[in-house]
């Protein structure tokens, strides 16, 4: 172990609950205000310079992924009336711009803000176009809500805060909007101080406004299913509709400027299926089956044209866009993709047509806009042409998890051949989202200094389906590291690597999984980085937003759950054995994951290592848990590299 880590006192806590001893030695570390947290803080900084100024390839590598992320992007455009907004990032700039009117600049965070700290959360334009709600955060998400003048460039109204992630549905009017704050769904007109609020309780709320604004569609997140009510705003009183009430389905709806009421819903179709209704009469029972369920393709985009319905799938993690007859469900043609990868904010104008646009990109394309005619099926390029990435090629291998399920994962790598190399494993699992082809900077640079990297498709993830989802949920949580393991595994018996050779990284939910897999099986790893991670599965809902994750992981007031959760809890897995090189990442005002897990697992392991590889913890105190200014991710990203190349053996 070395000698020269700051000192930790390990403290007699203990807890029993449902029967078991529960060891908790570093709880004093949970405490930020805590001198010794501080004094202790500020030791692991000092470690963290010392040994980063020392890394070989830092330098390399920042230059690198800079130079990789200095790409020009546009994001898919939203019409309202003659005008079009849209996100803009020119190459140097920290942060995409709010535009419109071709190249007009709109909302420039850096403007706001110039130490960079400032996002832009939300935006959505008035029916239109005249003015825009927006929001804006520094670094947790806790988001502030203004209204801008689109003509003056003035703002008419806010601040009104508390509106992390808060959607926003214009009324037809142009002068009031409902939105969400504190988990209270409220309506708010322009330049009137006092909200009222339309529904009692506090949830988790998702609100979609159809083109004419008349139908109000409220979901709320119910564990992994959701609850949907339809309100028709042409009614003098706000009453909600059940549309869908206690089903075991998640399910969105929307209607489309045909009248009609479209809905995408796992409901008997656990991939998903398309039906319609009646927004007057929209109860779950009246539906109609319009598209059926493809199994193994789960829906991940839908909208309406001009009698056409455009239906995106991802079928083993790459997209796919179909059409269809709208009336009859029938299947017209397949529209064709730029590539093998992913599409995403796919779109139209509010009252229809037969222009769709959609974002593509896959492992050397950055994010592009592409314009769908249904009227020529033809696609092009709607802003400008992607420019050509590095070559490399890709590979997508097949593997058995230890219990015989099929699992798959994408190999990249400069020439796929099998040769034993610097490899790095990169996995999430969790929360029903699908990791899918993306240009990221990141893999790119390990892969061009000689290194593999591999994205594995794990349960718990979205990529096939409601059932993949639950299949790696609360007490079969365990099945997403097993997959995990067995990845590693595979990778290693097949040629790709060794053990000597392996790291694994992962953030959030994806530090967690990484957690658990260097404490579960420390021999295959050479190295680690667990950035923004959950690693006291004990106590994860007494901070962020753990309390709101108990339909993902399970409730430690749950004997059952409790029990799976200790059973994989990293930081009470902590033992004395030869553990990889290990690097936390984590950031001060994130209000997702507190740092709290990292602190209490970096003294665990610094305690514990039998070996002599480090243990280091690297901290931002004003970033939160997603990326801010590009400069600020580009530094990130290259001390990961340069820690994990140098443990692995990978020179840039």
């Amino acid at each position: 172990m070395q000698s020269n880590y700051p000192d930790a006192e390990r403290l007699a806590g203990v807890e029993y609950l449902h029967g078991h001893r529960v060891e908790d030695p570093y709880r004093w570390l949970e405490d930020p205000a805590d001198p010794r947290t501080q004094s202790w803080q500020q030791a692991q900084d000092e470690l963290w310079l010392t040994q980063a100024a020392a890394l070989p390839g830092r330098y390399c590598f920042r230059a690198r992924v800079a130079a990789l992320s200095d790409v020009e992007t546009t994001g898919t455009p939203a019409w309202r009336g003659s005008r079009q907004f849209f996100l803009r990032r020119d190459a140097g700039q920290e942060h995409p711009v709010l535009a419109t009117d071709g190249e007009r600049t709109l909302i420039d965070p850096m403007r706001l803000d110039p130490s960079g700290l400032t996002t832009l959360d939300r935006w959505q334009p008035s029916p239109d176009g005249r003015f825009v709600a927006f929001q804006v955060s520094q670094g947790n998400e806790e988001s502030v809500l203004w209204v801008l003048d689109v003509d003056t460039g003035e703002l008419i109204d806010g601040p009104i805060d508390r509106c992390r992630y808060s959607p926003v549905a214009w009324c037809a009017d142009g002068r009031s909007f409902y939105f969400v704050r504190s988990r209270r769904l409220y309506l708010h007109r322009l330049g009137q101080p006092d909200d009222a609020q339309v529904l009692a309780g506090e949830a988790a709320y998702g609100l979609e406004i159809s083109a004419d604004c008349r139908w109000l569609t409220i979901s709320t997140v119910v564990a992994d299913r959701n609850d949907l009510w339809v309100v028709d705003l042409n009614r003098p009183d706000f009453v909600p509709v059940v549309a869908q009430e206690q089903v075991d389905a998640r399910t969105a709806l929307a209607v489309g400027p045909d009248g009609r009421l479209y809905i995408a819903t796992t409901l008997g179709a656990p991939s998903g299926r398309v039906c319609v209704g009646d927004p007057h009469h929209p109860g779950h029972e009246q539906w109609r089956e319009l598209v059926a369920e493809e199994p193994g393709a789960p829906l991940s985009q839908l909208a309406v044209l001009d009698g056409v319905l455009l239906v995106g799938r991802q079928r083993h993690a790459l997209s796919e866009l179909t059409a269809y007859d709208a009336r009859t469900g029938d299947r017209l043609h397949r529209v064709p993709l730029p590539g093998p990868g992913t599409i995403a904010d796919l779109g139209t104008r509010p009252e229809g047509g037969h222009e769709a646009w959609f974002s593509y990109t896959d492992s050397v394309t950055p994010p592009t806009v592409y314009r769908y005619d249904a009227r020529t099926l033809r696609v092009s390029p709607w802003a400008s042409e992607p420019d050509p990435g590095p070559r490399i090629d890709a590979r997508h291998i097949s593997y058995r998890s230890f219990d015989g399920t099929p699992i798959r994962m994408v190999v990249l790598a400069r020439k796929a051949k099998r040769e034993p190399r610097p490899t790095l494993l990169y996995g999430y699992g969790g929360f029903g989202l699908s990791l899918t082809p993306t240009y990221s900077s990141f893999a790119l640079a390990w892969v061009e200094a000689g290194g593999v990297f591999v994205t594995a498709n794990l349960r718990g993830g979205g990529e096939q389906g409601h059932q993949w989802h639950r299949a790696g949920t609360r007490e079969a949580k365990q099945n997403v590291i097993d997959d995990y393991l067995a990845a590693a595994e595979t990778l290693i018996a097949d040629g790709w690597t060794t053990p000597a050779q392996l790291a694994i990284c992962g953030e959030s939910n994806g530090g967690l999984l990484v957690g658990a897999a260097l404490t579960q099986r420390p021999e295959l790893f050479a190295a680690a980085v667990c950035s923004a991670p959950l690693l006291d599965m004990v106590r994860y809902q007494q901070s962020g937003l753990g309390a709101s994750w108990a339909g993902e992981y399970g409730s430690v007031e749950v004997a059952e759950q409790f029990e799976a959760l200790l059973a994989y809890s990293p930081y009470h897995r902590v033992a004395r054995v030869d553990y990889p090189a290990v690097l936390f990442t984590v950031f001060g005002a994130d209000s997702r994951v507190d740092p709290l897990h990292a602190r209490k697992m970096c003294a665990a392991l610094q305690h514990a290592s039998t070996g002599s590889r480090s243990v280091l913890l690297r901290y931002e105190s004003d970033a939160g848990h997603l990326p801010a200014a590009v400069s600020r991710g580009v530094g990130l990203a290259a001390d990961m590299l340069a820690f994990l190349a140098f443990h692995t053996g990978l020179t840039p």
